[in-house]
């Protein structure tokens, strides 16, 4: 899982590993691993999930994806791509980070999740604010509150990594 700091990636890894949301919010420093068996086509799949540290917006012009960051992708087979559809920046943050994947880690299948779906009175986001994602395998709008779509994108990755997208 990777994206801007408190788009609410760890929250969604909470809600599908644990179905359980906290409303407190807590900083991710480095990368907090968790895991999930999940059933998909009569096939039985472990997922491991890593959820990478936020990029933060001020450092966009130096350089968002770290070297921390990258040592940490080394052997994915997926990825959700999180955005906060409350802050614009979160997809200007994503967008680049989906860029950097796409030329590093060509073929690897990318979600993204526009997150937060429950505010939809603070809603930044808009169709133009999803240009410049080519390549994506799909775009779900999610909430780990109240778990709109965090089961469906998770296996859909799932699936995407099994059986090929």
């Amino acid at each position: 899982m990777l994206g801007a700091f408190a788009a609410g990636k760890t929250s969604l890894m909470r809600r599908f590993v644990h179905g359980e949301f906290d409303e407190k919010y807590t900083t991710t420093l480095g990368v907090k691993i968790d895991t999930k068996v999940v059933e998909l086509d009569e096939e039985t799949v472990k997922l491991i999930i890593w959820d990478i540290e936020g990029a933060d917006p001020a450092d966009q012009e130096i350089q968002l994806v770290n070297s921390r960051m990258q040592a940490y992708l080394q052997g994915m087979d997926g990825v959700l791509l999180v955005a906060d559809g409350t802050r614009r920046t979160t997809i200007g943050i994503a967008r680049h980070i989906h860029s950097w994947i796409a030329r590093e880690y060509a073929g690897i299948p990318v979600i993204l999740l526009l997150n937060k779906s429950d505010l939809t009175e603070q809603w930044q986001l808009d169709e133009r604010s999803l240009e410049g994602f080519e390549g994506l395998l799909q775009c779900f709008t999610t909430s780990a509150l109240s778990g709109e779509n965090v089961e469906r994108t998770f296996t859909y990755l799932a699936n995407a990594i099994i059986h090929g997208r």
